[in-house]
């Protein structure tokens, strides 16, 4: 699947995520997709900084803590996007497992080459 792709299933999952939780407000579909992108930017370079800097505490909760790391994700994501907010950490997790979930299930089955 190409990035462009990945963008707008993102986006579709941020969307739906919005629409099925209470605490997430989203000002439309142009939002979702920035929120998808700078979602993707976080991933990419805080996530990493973020899994480094706790691994202690990871390895003691038995990865668990990286759902919280996900959550923090989506908190700077809401901070940084106007008309994208999140009103508190428990629906910041809510909200990442719901868009990880839905993501998959619009991705399919990964084909092997």
């Amino acid at each position: 699947m190409n990035w462009l792709t990945k963008l707008i299933v993102n986006a579709l999952a941020v969307f739906a995520a919005a629409y099925l939780l209470p605490g997430v407000y989203l000002a439309g579909f142009t939002t979702a997709i920035v929120v998808a992108i700078v979602m993707a930017l976080l991933n990419l370079f805080l996530k990493p900084i973020l899994v480094l800097l706790t691994i202690p505490l990871t390895i003691f909760t038995l990865g668990l803590f990286l759902l919280v790391i996900n959550a923090i994700i989506v908190i700077v994501c809401s901070n940084l996007v106007h008309g994208f907010r999140v009103d508190g950490l428990l629906t910041a997790f809510l909200f990442s497992v719901v868009v990880s979930v839905i993501g998959s299930l619009m991705e399919g089955p990964k084909k092997e080459k």
